[in-house]
């Protein structure tokens, strides 16, 4: 490879860096074309884009991004490297785990995972990433947990004005007691005993 080829793969990866928020660090050591063809496709199919690259064009590319933030994955560039490059932080370690399922195999194995901000080493930390929730699953979740007590309540508002609905049309519906109907006992048509009828 030239220096200028160098240079280029070292922009290449720079851009992807910048581009995902998460990626794996895997070692696809021993897998065949056929696999490593087969695991591409898997990638593809989920939105996962899968690079292999070297291991110190890798490290001189997350540097000059940042060297003090990606330095506890330098550790883990050695050996054969296949990086995955991922919108959802889970998505690769469920493509691994199935893989592996599929394959009957334990390869490839996870030697590091940045994922927001927090760094991951080790295959023993597979099982923990596939676990991650993913940003929609949380949301998902805070709505669950906040409309479970405003359903509880908007229910009891209603239940409450449905009695006072009731209440107000059975005092409409009883006949009013207001003695507005009945004849007045005031004597009024009644002719008087007063003292205009002389007594002669």
């Amino acid at each position: 490879m030239t220096p200028a080829q160098k240079t280029e793969a070292i922009e290449l990866l720079k851009d992807k860096f910048s581009q995902y928020s998460n990626f794996y660090i895997t070692n696809t050591e021993s897998l065949s074309v056929a696999q490593i063809n087969k695991l591409r496709k898997v990638c593809f199919d989920k939105n996962v884009e899968m690079k292999v690259a070297k291991n110190t064009l890798i490290k001189k590319a997350l540097e000059s991004i940042d060297a003090e933030k990606y330095s506890g994955i330098y550790e883990a560039l050695n050996g054969v490297t296949a990086l995955m490059f991922s919108d959802t932080p889970k998505d690769p370690a469920v493509i691994i785990s199935s893989f592996r399922a599929d394959q009957k195999g334990d390869k490839p194995v996870l030697k590091a995972a940045f994922i927001g901000e927090e760094i991951f080493v080790g295959d023993n930390q597979l099982s923990n990433l596939k676990n991650i929730k993913t940003k929609n699953e949380l949301i998902g979740e805070v709505i669950t947990l906040l409309q479970s007590p405003i359903g509880r309540v908007v229910s009891g508002l209603l239940q409450k004005a449905e009695k006072g609905e009731d209440a107000g049309t059975s005092a409409s519906d009883a006949p009013a007691a207001d003695g507005g109907d009945t004849p007045a006992a005031d004597g009024g048509d009644t002719p008087a005993a007063d003292g205009d009828t002389a007594a002669e």
